[in-house]
């Protein structure tokens, strides 16, 4: 019984200060918007970093494969 009143307690006041500063929280935005970035995004360029990255997935891939495919035919060699 102690245990639900003390659950109880902490939702209570949860809610509480949710209704308290949740006000203050909308007063304090102003109702702005976010700063327009897109001048600086615009100016990135990720595609020589994309190339690379799967550049190199591709790699770790054909190893990983070479070495399952060595794997398999030394198992196939040795009758496992």
């Amino acid at each position: 019984m102690r245990k639900q009143f003390f659950t109880k307690a902490k939702l209570a006041i949860v809610v509480a200060a949710a209704a308290v500063f949740a006000p203050v929280a909308q007063a304090a935005g102003g109702g702005s918007t976010a700063p327009d970035l897109s001048s600086l995004t615009n100016a990135v360029d990720f595609s020589t970093t994309i190339t690379a990255v799967l550049s190199i997935a591709g790699l770790l891939a054909s190893v990983y494969i070479a070495i399952k495919g060595a794997k398999t035919v030394l198992g196939m060699i040795r009758g496992r």
